[in-house]
């Protein structure tokens, strides 16, 4: 039997719009496949040993909730992530995850605080809050032969930005996505995906928590020949409802 061990870091903290439900559909769609799952959470002062685990979440936050982790993250798990994030370990990471895995957020007064910079990217302060449902367009995942189109919900001032060596994770269809600017949403750079989406993601996108779990399994076992299908007759017909009702 296959078995996942899931670090849900500061879910008591970072859990805004439900993101929580990212961990939720994960091990769902692991037990119908008698896939073991195993979360821990992780919070401020716990120890963290990155080798322990083979999925790592961070949910988004609200800036004061960010300034509370902070000395924790730099002080206590910088390395340690940057570490697990360099040897392949799958990270999921939402709105503020995402931008806290950054080199440097740059406030309106152009102060520059500094991020794990696990990944080369950086995000700015902006003068409007990006908000709404969106959809993206992904290239690695296909439905029916065609691009797959991920759902989702976003709410963000700042603008991120992506550097070499760091890719989009999908290209915008609606909404505003990193920047509102370039046109693209999210981040990937090794098995980590980074994203605005909140509402909660996976729940509405199964395809991609499927992709989070494949990339799992095969960098703890590298034999592993691939999921067994499930019927998500259900699950697609509400992706694909919503992908209607936003782009139609």
């Amino acid at each position: 039997m296959y078995e996942l061990n899931i670090c849900y870091l500061y879910p008591d903290l970072l859990n805004l719009y439900g993101d929580r439900g990212n961990i939720i559909a994960l091990q769902r769609r692991c037990h119908w496949r008698d896939i073991e799952v195993n979360v821990e959470h992780i919070s401020i002062g716990d120890a963290l040993k990155y080798e322990d685990y083979d999925i790592f979440f961070i949910g988004g936050g609200q800036d004061y909730e960010q300034t509370i982790i902070q000395d924790d993250l730099m002080n206590g798990k910088r390395e340690i992530i940057i570490e697990a994030v360099e040897a392949g370990k799958v990270f999921l990471a939402i709105c503020g995850g995402f931008q806290l895995l950054g080199k440097y957020y740059k406030t309106h007064s152009g102060k520059e605080i500094e991020c794990l910079g696990a990944l080369n990217i950086w995000t700015h302060a902006g003068d409007t809050r990006l908000i709404g449902n969106f959809v993206f367009e992904t290239e690695f995942l296909k439905k029916n032969g065609e691009n797959y189109r991920v759902v989702g919900f976003e709410n963000h001032a700042g603008k991120t930005y992506l550097g070499e060596g760091v890719k989009p994770l999908g290209k915008v269809i609606k909404g505003f996505g990193n920047n509102g600017e370039d046109g693209f949403e999210g981040a990937v750079y090794k098995n980590t995906i980074c994203t605005y989406s909140h509402g909660s993601l996976l729940p509405k996108n199964p395809a991609l928590a499927d992709h989070l779990i494949m990339l799992a399994l095969l960098n703890k076992y590298p034999d592993f020949q691939g999921l067994a299908p499930l019927d998500d007759e259900l699950e697609n017909l509400a992706h694909d409802s919503l992908i209607k009702k936003f782009t139609g």
